[in-house]
C-alpha cells in the first residue's frame, strides 16, 4: 500500500500547522483540544519548518518546569524533519518510524506539505491490507 492510499483514506486529511511564534502553552492546549498528537510547524501553512509532538512539550516541561510554556514552539520544535513522499510504501513509511521511534510524518511533494500520516494510520491500512490477502487465501483454499 502506498503513502497516498494511506492519505485518501483518512477521515480527515487537513494538516494542523501552527506558526513557529505560538507559544508551548498554547500548543498543548490545541492539542488536548484537538485530540492530536503532533502539529507541524509552517510559517505559511506549506511548507514545513518543523514538528512538535506532545512527547517534546513532555520533555521539556519534565527538564525545565512549567516555566517553559510561555516559550516559543521554535525553541524546542524538531527542525531536522523526517518526512516521506506520497508514491512511499505503507512498509518503508513504518520502518523509518520505527527507526526515528516517532509518530508522525509530513508527507511532502516538491517541498510542499500534502499531508500528515501518524503511525496509527499506517498500522491500520497495513492491518486492512492483511485482511484482504487472508480472505483471498482462504477463498483459494477453500475453492470460492
Amino acid at each position: 500500500m502506498l503513502v497516498q492510499q494511506i492519505l485518501r483514506s483518512k477521515a480527515d486529511d487537513k494538516v494542523m500547522t501552527v506558526s513557529p511564534d505560538m507559544t508551548i502553552g498554547d500548543a498543548a492546549a490545541m492539542l488536548s483540544e484537538k485530540r492530536i498528537g503532533s502539529l507541524v510547524v509552517s510559517s505559511d501553512g506549506v511548507h514545513a519548518e518543523g514538528i512538535l509532538s506532545e512527547r517534546d512539550i513532555v520533555r521539556e516541561v519534565g527538564r525545565r518546569g512549567s516555566v517553559c510554556l510561555t516559550d516559543q514552539l521554535s525553541q524546542i520544535m524538531t527542525r531536522a524533519l523526517v518526512t516521506c513522499t506520497s508514491s512511499e510504501t505503507a512498509d518503508g513509511v513504518l520502518q523509518k518510524m520505527t527507526d526515528g521511534r516517532f509518530r508522525h510524518l509530513p508527507v511532502v511533494e516538491e517541498g510542499r506539505m500534502i499531508g500528515l500520516i501518524s503511525i496509527g494510520d499506517v498500522v491500520k491500512a497495513r492491518l486492512s491490507e492483511l485482511e484482504v490477502e487472508k480472505s483471498a487465501l482462504e477463498g483459494m483454499i477453500m475453492g470460492y
